[in-house]
């Protein structure tokens, strides 16, 4: 973009600059939520909950099945590992 272009686009830089922050507290939202260590101590605490008889096997399936996807998508997305490391 010329000098112009810039001069002209100067009154929107705070708008610029804030969707830039906001893409970057979104990856890194995405990072944490996504990140295969963090799903599987979810999935851990999951199970030490269907133990304890805090939910039923129904509610567990359920729950199990969110964070095994949220597992593939992150290591498909490469917050992890190919070992499954992040």
């Amino acid at each position: 973009m010329g000098l112009i272009g810039e001069v002209l686009l100067l009154p929107f830089a705070p708008v610029r600059g804030s969707g830039w922050v906001v893409r970057q507290v979104l990856q890194e939202a995405e990072r944490i939520y996504y990140d295969p260590n963090a799903v599987r101590a979810e999935l851990a605490r999951l199970e030490e909950r269907l133990n304890a008889g805090e939910i039923d096997e129904e509610e567990f399936d359920r729950q199990e099945d969110e964070l095994l996807e949220r597992l593939e998508t992150g290591l498909r997305a490469g917050y992890g590992n190919s070992d499954g490391t992040a």
